[in-house]
Formats: C-alpha cells, sequence, structure tokens
C-alpha cells in the first residue's frame, strides 16, 4: 500500500485505510493539509500539493483525494468519458509531496447509493455555473463536506487548499466551512496557465489543434477586461465581450455560455456603479468541450 520514490505515497482505496493512517499518526500534532481533486492530474494540482506541502512543513501531514463525483455531473455531461488516470496521479502526487493518495470507489463515498440528505448551495450556487448545471453545486459541496469528515487529522483543524480556477466552487465552499463551522481553514491557489494563456484544466486533453486555438479567446478576453478595469465596469464587459464576438466567427466557432462580472462573495453581478472587487468569468464549448475561466479585478467605477 505505497509507491516508490523520495517520499512514501500511501495508497488509500477505502475509509478504513485512510483511518489506519489517521491511527498510526494520531500522537502526532503536526500540521495536516487537504487537497480533493477529481484525479487526471496536471501541473495545476500539482501546484495545490506543493502548496499544501509548504504549509504542513516536511515534518506535517498532505492528503490528496482522488474521486470522479458523480453528484456533479448532470444528464449529458461527460462523466463516463472523464479521464481516470490513476497511476500517473499517484506519480504525480508523490513528486509534488503528497503523502496520502485517497482514491475511494463510488460505493465506497456513497454506500447506499446516491444520498437522501445533501449539502445546499443556495442562492450562490444557482448563478453561473448553477444556472449552466443545475445541481452540480450542492452534488459539490455535499462530497466536500464527507471528504473533509474523512481526510480530518486525529485532532485539530485542516487546510484545504483549492484551486482559483474554479473561482465559483471556491466562494462557495468558504461559504460552507463558515456557516457549517468546518474546523478547516480555506485556502485559494492561483490559477496556472500554459505558456499560451490556457488555464490548465483535466477537460484540455479534448481539444484538437483548431479547438485550441479558438479556446484561447477565453484568456484573451479575460486580460482585455483586466485591462478595462481602471475605466470601470461597463468598459470590462465590454472589452471582453468584444473579443468573445470574434471567437465566436472562428472556425471552429466559440460559443458563449456566460460572461459575467461578479462579486466575489456572492457571485451576483455588479453594477456599473461598483468600486472594489469583483471576478470576471466567463464559460463557452468548443466543440463538445466546455472550458470556464476567471480573473479577479479591482474595479475603479463608473466615469462620467
Amino acid at each position: 500500500m505505497g509507491i516508490s520514490g523520495d517520499r512514501k505515497t500511501v495508497l488509500a482505496s477505502n475509509a478504513a485505510e485512510l483511518a489506519d493512517y489517521r491511527k498510526q499518526h494520531a500522537d502526532e500534532p503536526q500540521p495536516w493539509s487537504v487537497v480533493m481533486t477529481m484525479g487526471a492530474l496536471h501541473a495545476g494540482h500539482g501546484a495545490l500539493i506543493r502548496a499544501a506541502r509548504e504549509s504542513a512543513g516536511e515534518r506535517g501531514h498532505v492528503i490528496v483525494t482522488v474521486f470522479v463525483n458523480p453528484l456533479q455531473f448532470g444528464a449529458g455531461e461527460d462523466l463516463d468519458r472523464y479521464p481516470r488516470t490513476l497511476d500517473a496521479d499517484l506519480a504525480l502526487a508523490r513528486e509534488a509531496g503528497a503523502d496520502v493518495v485517497y482514491a475511494p470507489s463510488v460505493d465506497e463515498v456513497y454506500p447506499g447509493g446516491q444520498p437522501e440528505v445533501r449539502v445546499t448551495s443556495g442562492a450562490m450556487g444557482s448563478r453561473l455555473e448553477g444556472a449552466s448545471r443545475p445541481g452540480h453545486f450542492d452534488g459539490m459541496l455535499t462530497v466536500v463536506a464527507k471528504l473533509l469528515h474523512l481526510t480530518a487529522p486525529p485532532s485539530g483543524r485542516t487546510t484545504a487548499f483549492y484551486g482559483e480556477k474554479d473561482a465559483q466552487q471556491l466562494a462557495l465552499i468558504r461559504r460552507m466551512a463558515a456557516d457549517l463551522n468546518f474546523p478547516v481553514d480555506v485556502v485559494g491557489v492561483p490559477t496556472v496557465r500554459e505558456p499560451d494563456g490556457l488555464a490548465l484544466s483535466s477537460r484540455n486533453v479534448y481539444l484538437g489543434t483548431a479547438d485550441r486555438g479558438t479556446a484561447l479567446a477565453l484568456s484573451r478576453a479575460l486580460r482585455a477586461g483586466a485591462a478595462a478595469a481602471p475605466s470601470g465596469s461597463a468598459a470590462v464587459r465590454a472589452a471582453a465581450s468584444a473579443v468573445l464576438a470574434d471567437a465566436a466567427l472562428a472556425a471552429p466557432p466559440l460559443e458563449l455560455d456566460y460572461l459575467a462580472l461578479v462579486d466575489p462573495g456572492t457571485f451576483a453581478e455588479v453594477s456599473d456603479e461598483h468600486n472594489g472587487p469583483a471576478v470576471l468569468a466567463v464559460a463557452a464549448r468548443v466543440g463538445t468541450t466546455r472550458l470556464i475561466d476567471n480573473v479577479p479585478l479591482v474595479i475603479a467605477g463608473a466615469r462620467s
């Protein structure tokens, strides 16, 4: 139950094996960090694990979860074709500094079938991604709550690391932890991008050469919006929209799902008079692949 390398990384396939690890280290009051993934790990996940390792220190503990959560996928989404690459995931997790990889089956996480009782994401979870993917955030929060319990340290608090690329998800996890008094500190890690600007995603493997060329419009639109932030919210929206409109005429075309400029705490749209922090978020399809991206901004406010 381990893999070779510079760091011994334990593979736990069920809650009992994970509990054994916790029991073995019950007398070690060291920092305890967790990184939750759906597998198909890439450099962005590596950045999360390295941040967790740095936080925990050499004597602390870093747990990485690998679980493709069916509750997060709606009808017609890519649950069946979502990549499962556990051997490669173990190697990346080990290299980045994980002590444990918890990779349970669906039956292990949901032994009685889909759960009757779930965490609901409220109004914030009904916007943007929640509107496009009904039920997605309820499923996400439900599994995050379960995994936070299963991976909790023998005593003390967990520090949990999530990518800022999934900004709405991160905001909802923070809100759940605060509203339900989870003993966890939630840390966001900046989005990792490929050299051409495309945000790293496990779904990027589905993009052909032409698809990828079109997909780059997402990051270009965000950069254009960010550059317009000193001129106010309307200017941000106009600058980003112009880039996306051009991409809609590309081959293959970009099919826009949403472009939104939102409050980072509620994910409700900000007004043209807004001053202060905001998130510019975009979702679109290129071919059969749906991609999301975002950038945090500080809006200067409306100009006369």
